[in-house]
């Protein structure tokens, strides 16, 4: 399968913690995957809507903590658009969870199926709207397709193949962040790409020795749901990247130097 990374929403802008890696914006990392049966975006970032109008669906506390650039040439659809396929043939989009900056674009793909673990999907029906959930993002009322427990193992994960899609794709739920976060298996023909979400924000919490990053690492602990399961998927985390670095290919949601590694 053909695979694209998107950077679909460049937002405050930080340093690396070591020599050798310049300032960047961190980044909303969305991936762009070419089926038999059409095109499926995992993750949206930041939507058309948010664009012009940021306070109004991404709320002026998002706003001021982020520091979203708003460059509409980096909506997903905006860039699918740019690569010449045609926006109407993304049948399905994935989210690892509904915070703001991950499903911002889901109304610029309303007739796509948008799979997510039914956990999420209910805590933020029930806290919308919060800074974490915004319901402008929803309205369009979405074709839900929602997962409630595992039916699968993928490296020792619990995994679920999603409705529809090939074998080749599988949600891979990882908790802590959200009530109902994954992760996001996809194979390019010769390896495995993990899309942790927020998972982990930064390269050098997979290390050996654990370096969260000192901005990021502030968002990461005021944002989770439960540290302790945080903790232990990053902890499984971190064996899969031991383990099986010849087979998987791990990186997370908002880490510019893992976006750069892998876009270029």
């Amino acid at each position: 399968m053909k695979i694209h990374h998107l950077n679909c929403g460049s937002v405050r802008r930080i340093e690396p913690t070591y020599e050798g890696l310049p300032s960047a914006h961190a980044v909303n990392h969305c991936l762009l995957v070419h089926t038999d049966s059409g095109l499926v975006l995992v993750e949206t970032g930041l939507g058309l809507d948010d664009v012009r109008s940021p306070e109004d669906t991404l709320g002026a506390a998002w706003v001021e903590m982020a520091q979203p650039v708003l460059d509409e040439q980096e909506t997903a659809i905006r860039q699918i658009e740019r690569l010449g396929y045609d926006p109407a043939d993304v049948r399905d989009v994935i989210v690892t969870h509904l915070d703001v900056d991950h499903c911002g674009g889901l109304p610029d793909f309303p007739h796509a199926t948008v799979h997510v673990l039914a956990a999420e999907l209910r805590a933020a029906i029930a806290e919308a709207p919060s800074r974490r959930y915004r319901p402008a993002h929803w309205a369009h009322g979405p074709q839900w397709r929602t997962y409630e427990s595992a039916d699968g193992e993928w490296f020792g994960f619990p995994s679920i193949q999603p409705h529809g899609l090939p074998e080749e794709i599988k949600l891979v739920p990882m908790g802590g962040h959200t009530a109902g976060h994954t992760g996001v298996a996809v194979h390019d023909g010769s390896r495995w790409l993990l899309h942790c979400g927020d998972a982990y924000y930064y390269h050098r919490e997979l290390d050996e020795h654990p370096e969260p990053h000192p901005i990021l690492d502030i968002v990461q602990t005021g944002s989770e749901v439960d540290h302790d399961q945080r903790v232990s998927t990053q902890d499984r985390l971190r064996a899969l990247a031991r383990d099986h670095a010849s087979e998987v290919t791990i990186f997370s949601a908002h880490d510019p130097w893992e976006f750069g590694r892998l876009a270029s």
